[in-house]
């Protein structure tokens, strides 16, 4: 198949999304493809939770009730083809679901499967073979509970080919929905690396919906109509070339700014986004408004990908409770760590009369009163404070006391305290991700689309990974003579936009004028910036140039306490970094201020 162009909605970033996102893509002229990205890797996670208590489940029951029993009729009627890794864990489940209630509409869709990123039933081979942790080279968990390889386009695509108006995949690499449906539509190569590097591209801006289109937006005063946010439309050419865009008459905005910060959104390397199908390079891409609420991108350049897949594994590690309570009045904050005090001083003595031991981790933050800001926090006298006390243990009995006793300070601790929120906090599992690499070759994967089915004996390329060519980069500033330099907050030359990568933290900081980047390389070393996070961090920084657009990238190593439900902190997804190192002080020249 080979078209001119074609139009693709990225309606769903991740599982829970807003149910307003499809019909408001259906209203879009000539769309043809619908993408949803469900599976961040905390979903992963909550998937396998469900799975543990029902075999049935372990997929993304949204994409069933909130989009193919509503709107299936009018997708199949426009012959928009929809695309989702919603399979979770469960693909064929959420197939037969599918099919169950498209059965019920009245309608008959061709619904294709990827199978073949399951490989639990591969992990004692994994284990005889040894595998290694990618990052800190531990062995595999004693009792792995889920593993899946990240899938690229390749099947998907096939798929596709095959006639499917409905594609469910397992675990695949976020942005593979849409570079499937532009290398399908265009007939590109799967060695046209730069064309595969533009079509991930734009499978990483829609991949997180409105994060494109306003959400999350240093600038969020300047971004209308949240109620309405509008969902991103990526109109990309044979060439590789796109425009971001929305559906008229939506709220959100559609900028530079906007898009170069989602850009650089958890992406760590830019001259090395590894993906199953290619090797982006980011650095040299370019944006230009070419419209209102229109984004032209182009400039992505890629190499050959490695000859491995990645694959995360989760395991589980003992038990947590997170409490919540409200501390009011007086000297809130002494008020409110006496009171963790206390709680926590009560139920360890309870723990070892029943014969537990301590806590396995501990976390008491005071929300309200910056805590996770360290020693940035601006001292305040608040008279209002959310206490929150997260607590870690190998047996879920243990957190028992933690999880009565918490009611008992609304009676016997400070004045003006409410316990807890809508009743007993919950204990839960703690599911840890493993991430560790295996060949592309030991992962045949399966493409069942209605009653045919083929083989991908190897479902991506694999090639000798290069180095990426040098970059010119913009030297950092040096003062001249009779420059007056004002020290200001970061936020007044720069946008920024964070977000994680397992328990690293990646931070994107764009200058909004490029005079300001050479202060910027001047003032945000990486030295710098992991001592301003040094009551966060345990592991080091590395900063990257993305000079196309004027940007910094920062990726901050071992920063979120294990990242997802690993970590006991309130920011385990890093999303407030960000917001954080934008008050962080630089100097300028008053003359570029001016």
């Amino acid at each position: 198949m080979s078209k001119d162009s074609i139009r693709i909605g990225g309606a769903a970033g991740f599982w829970g999304d807003s149910a307003l996102a499809t019909p408001q893509l259906l209203a879009y002229p000539e769309l043809d493809y619908l993408v949803f990205d469900y599976l961040a890797e905390t979903t992963m996670a909550i998937l396998q939770r469900a799975r543990m208590k029902d075999a049935k489940l372990g997929y993304a029951t949204d994409f069933v009730t909130a989009v193919i029993k509503p709107h299936l009729a009018e997708c199949m009627r426009r012959g928009i083809r929809l695309i989702a890794n919603a399979g979770g864990l469960n693909p064929l489940g959420c197939r037969d679901a599918i099919l169950a209630a498209a059965h019920e509409l009245g309608c008959d869709p061709k619904v294709a499967v990827v199978l073949g990123d399951d490989l639990l039933p591969s992990v004692e081979t994994f284990r005889a073979n040894d595998v290694r942790e990618m990052q800190q080279g531990t062995p595999l968990p004693a009792r792995v509970l889920s593993a899946n390889a990240y899938l690229g386009a390749q099947p998907i695509a096939a798929a596709l080919g095959a006639g499917a108006d409905i594609v469910i995949t397992g675990r695949c690499v976020d942005s593979a929905v849409t570079l499937a449906a532009a290398a399908h539509s265009f007939g590109w190569d799967w060695q046209d690396w730069d064309k595969l590097a533009q079509g991930s591209l734009a499978g990483h801006l829609l991949e997180c919906g409105p994060q494109a289109t306003g959400g999350l937006y240093t600038d969020w005063e300047l971004v209308p109509d949240w109620a309405n946010i509008g969902y991103p439309v990526v109109e990309m050419r044979a060439d590789g070339s796109f425009d971001l865009t929305k559906p008229a008459g939506t709220g959100g905005l559609v900028c530079v700014g906007s898009v170069a910060e989602q850009m650089l959104y958890e992406i760590g390397d830019p001259a090395n986004y590894l993906l199953p199908d290619v090797v982006c390079d980011f650095r040299s891409v370019r944006m230009e408004s070419v419209g209102p609420e229109r984004v032209c991108v182009s400039g992505a350049a890629g190499r050959p990908p490695t000859a491995h897949y990645k694959v995360s594994a989760t395991w589980q590690d003992g038990y947590q409770i997170n409490i919540v309570g409200a501390i009011r009045g007086i000297r809130a904050r002494e008020k409110a760590q006496k009171t963790a005090d206390a709680l926590i001083e009560r139920t360890r003595k309870q723990m070892s009369a029943a014969g537990f031991g301590d806590y396995s981790g501990l976390r008491v933050e005071m929300l309200g009163c910056e805590s996770h800001y360290g020693p940035h926090a601006r001292p305040s006298e608040t008279r209002e404070i959310v206490l929150r006390i997260s607590a870690r243990h190998a047996e879920t009995k243990a957190l028992g006391f933690l999880q009565k006793e918490v009611a008992s300070a609304g009676t016997s601790m400070g004045p003006g305290t409410r316990g807890h929120f809508g009743g007993r906090a919950d204990i839960q599992s703690v599911l840890k991700l493993y991430s560790f690499l295996v060949a592309k070759s030991a992962v045949p994967v399966d493409v069942i689309c209605a009653d045919t089915a083929q083989r991908l004996a190897i479902a991506a390329e694999c090639g000798t990974t290069t180095e990426p060519p040098e970059v010119a980069v913009v030297p950092a500033a040096q003062s001249e003579a009779g420059d007056d330099l004002l020290e200001i907050p970061l936020v007044r030359i720069a946008l920024a936009r964070s977000g994680d990568k397992g328990d690293d933290a990646n931070i994107g900081v764009i200058a909004r004028d490029p005079r300001y980047l050479p202060w910027l390389r001047a003032e945000l070393s990486a030295e710098r910036v992991g001592a301003y996070f040094a009551h966060l961090v345990d592991g080091p920084v590395e900063r990257f140039d993305l000079p196309g657009v004027n940007a910094l990238n920062f990726l901050l190593h071992a920063a979120l306490g294990g990242g997802g439900t690993a970590s006991l902190r309130s920011d385990p997804l890093g999303k407030a970094y960000a917001q954080i190192l934008l008050e962080m002080p630089v100097r300028i020249p008053r003359r570029l201020l001016d």
